[in-house]
Order: structure tokens, then C-alpha cells, then sequence
């Protein structure tokens, strides 16, 4: 499971899969996420720009973020 620590008070979906390390581009977030392979705490979630907070959950191909502050 990756930990992305927050720098500021939100980090979106797809800038959280890069930084994971999940994904090599922003072209390579947004089609994951538009193809339904993305869940953020459970649902799956079509929305790039998501705004992800202290307590959120990614999951992504049997991989794991949680986003801490």
C-alpha cells in the first residue's frame, strides 16, 4: 500500500495516481479512471480531477493508496 502525505489540503485522482507511481502519465491516469479501473473509497470513480482528502482510499489494479495529511 502507497501513503501519499498531503501538502496541501487535497490531491486529485490522477495526480495521485503519478504520484503513486501507479500510472507513467496524466493521458495514462485519465484513461484508467474514464475505463471505470479506479475506486476511491470503495465506488469506482470516473472523475480525473477528484478531490482526494486525508482518509481517502485509491485502489487500482489490486493496488492501494491512502491519502494522509
Amino acid at each position: 500500500m502507497e501513503t501519499i502525505k498531503l501538502r496541501e489540503e487535497y490531491i486529485k485522482l490522477g495526480q495521485a495516481l503519478k504520484a503513486a507511481g501507479f500510472v507513467e502519465s496524466g493521458v495514462d491516469a485519465k484513461f484508467a479512471v474514464q475505463d471505470g479501473l479506479v475506486k476511491v473509497n470503495g465506488s469506482v470513480e470516473t472523475q480525473r480531477g477528484k478531490k482526494l482528502y486525508d482518509g481517502d482510499i485509491v485502489e487500482f489494479e489490486n493496488e492501494k493508496i491512502i491519502i494522509t495529511k
